[in-house]
């Protein structure tokens, strides 16, 4: 097969299928029809000569020649789409660019309602994308265009570029009207913690550090309730006499809702830096640079 028997479109739409491990999925990204994207892969098979996917649960998975073609032809759209870039700008009134951003749940309370408002603001047809990444694999993702940035406490990200937007600390919600509040408000140090053994907690199951505080802290027995799900929480603390350990700016935005209150206990090692991520790859890409800019320009405390 000859280079020039291949459409470049039908990488995209490769690149796409690979990613996304679902071609209904790659179709809305791309903007086409399920059965145009099907159609797209019937030629590139014809083309290749072979499979290049299987169905698998909840999608597709790649044969052993998609999965070599992959990384090449990731990189090749990515330096074209770069070169590209740097020639025209980025113009964000126009664009229609999908940004692929890494958050956790948490994170995407904190910081996609204000980046929505501004990108509905200055670049309306502008998509963004969460898309979670196993943090062992978040650099790699970045190298190769997979996602465009990571928001996060990731320490154990290396290799990145970052800046830091904001620092912050576990602290503990509880109802307003809850029976432990006066002794809570009027204990410090270490009787204050002596104390926290009196409430029953509610944590998620994903959130490693909640977890860890109330380990070390010796809470990890009055642990009543594990949930998936972060964003019901507030609904939990505000209805029982269940607490929760949770950084203190998110918890910050739940009692200015109401019918919640702060308590900050001296837990050890509760502080912690959120910071912007991003390839190295990307520092010029006049698209990525945008998004980082408003960004900082949103988030940026430090």
């Amino acid at each position: 097969m000859h280079i020039n028997d291949i459409d470049l479109n039908l990488l995209r739409l490769f690149n796409e299928v690979y990613s996304a491990g679902n071609v209904s999925r790659a179709a809305e990204r791309l903007g086409l029809t399920q059965p145009a994207v099907s159609h797209g892969l019937t030629r590139l098979r014809l083309l290749i000569k072979d499979p290049l996917f299987v169905r698998a649960p909840g999608g597709v998975k790649p044969t052993p020649k998609a999965v070599a073609l992959a990384d090449a032809v990731q990189h090749a759209l990515n330096t074209l789409s770069q070169a590209l870039n740097e020639s025209t700008g980025f113009d964000p009134a126009h664009s229609r660019r999908l940004f692929r951003l890494h958050m956790s749940d948490i994170g995407e309370s904190r910081f996609l309602p204000g980046l929505m408002a501004t990108l509905q603001r200055l670049a309306p047809g502008v998509r963004v994308a969460s898309r979670p990444v196993a943090h062992a694999q978040l650099a790699d993702a970045l190298d190769s265009g997979v996602i465009d940035a990571a928001f996060g406490f990731l320490p154990q990200v290396k290799d990145t570029q970052h800046t830091e937007l904001l620092r912050d600390r576990y602290v503990v919600l509880l109802r307003a009207g809850h029976p432990m509040l006066a002794s809570l408000n009027r204990l410090r140090g270490a009787e204050q913690l002596k104390a926290l053994k009196q409430l029953d907690f509610v944590a998620v199951r994903s959130h490693s550090d909640t977890l860890r505080i109330l380990a070390q802290t010796g809470l990890q027995d009055r642990l009543r309730l594990t949930t998936e799900h972060f964003m019901v929480l507030p609904s939990i603390v505000s209805a029982t006499d269940l607490c929760v350990v949770m950084p203190g700016n998110i918890a910050q935005g739940f009692v200015e809702t109401g019918g919640c209150v702060i308590v900050r206990p001296a837990f050890r090692d509760c502080d912690f830096t959120v910071s912007l991520h991003w390839s190295h790859r990307f520092e010029a890409d006049p698209d990525n640079r945008w998004l980082r800019e408003q960004v900082l320009q949103l988030f940026g405390e430090l």
